[in-house]
């Protein structure tokens, strides 16, 4: 189905979704994985500086610096993202009026312009404007994660069993200690009872993804 771009609300959650112009391959490389996932990290609050400057400061400066943004400023709130070679995926709730437009343009903004510097590169990497869909329900947001968090064994880019390991999603984050990762994932593990429980969904959606080319209503093309 073609996604519209909603008129994102306050309080509700979203599937987001944008390409690389060309789908040129952007996420090709731990380094471009680390700096992506961070640039999401620091962005889901609202910022008086750029990521690169941020980089640039101590890390008790960093630490005073953002223990500040995270209790005034909040914009979203992350459940699950996936980053394939020539888009991405995110899962998130708005905190704040236009706090998931503000997110996704400095995110991308960010990436971008490190990419272009990395590859001696210019002009725009993402398409304008990012796609998004509306999370209707509790089913429609745990079959929205799964398909999130299968992108790279829909794609055949990994087997199922690697996903726990495999860090360009944040499914390895449902087996961690929450304090370990920036993407909540309370909310989903209490609708199934834990991680076993979710790693068995997850498990049994991987024949139907890949069997599909879409799943109606819910794929973002």
């Amino acid at each position: 189905m073609s996604a519209k771009r909603d008129v994102l609300a306050t309080g509700e959650i979203y599937h987001i979704f944008n390409k690389s112009v060309g789908n040129e391959t952007i996420f090709s490389s731990l380094r471009h994985l680390t700096q992506i996932v961070n640039s999401v990290d620091f962005y889901r609050y609202q910022q008086s500086m750029r990521y690169s400057k941020f980089k640039q400061m101590t890390i008790k400066l960093r630490d005073s610096y953002l223990s500040g943004v995270k209790d005034h400023f909040p914009l979203v709130e992350i459940y699950a993202f996936a980053f394939m070679p020539n888009h991405y995926h995110l899962l998130v709730e708005q905190l704040r009026d236009d706090g998931i437009k503000i997110f996704a343009s400095n995110v991308q903004n960010s990436f971008a312009k490190y990419f272009n510097t990395k590859h001696d590169r210019n002009g725009s990497l993402f398409q304008n404007p990012f796609k998004s869909r509306r999370i209707e329900d509790t089913e429609d947001f745990m079959h929205i994660s799964r398909y999130i968090h299968l992108n790279p064994v829909t794609a055949h880019i990994i087997e199922v069993g690697d996903l726990k390991n495999y860090p360009y999603t944040s499914y390895q984050f449902y087996f961690q200690d929450k304090s370990a990762s920036f993407v909540k994932t309370e909310f989903l593990l209490n609708i199934f009872g834990g991680s076993k429980k979710y790693s068995e969904f997850i498990n049994d959606g991987v024949g139907y993804q890949r069997n599909l080319a879409k799943i109606k209503n819910l794929i973002l093309e």
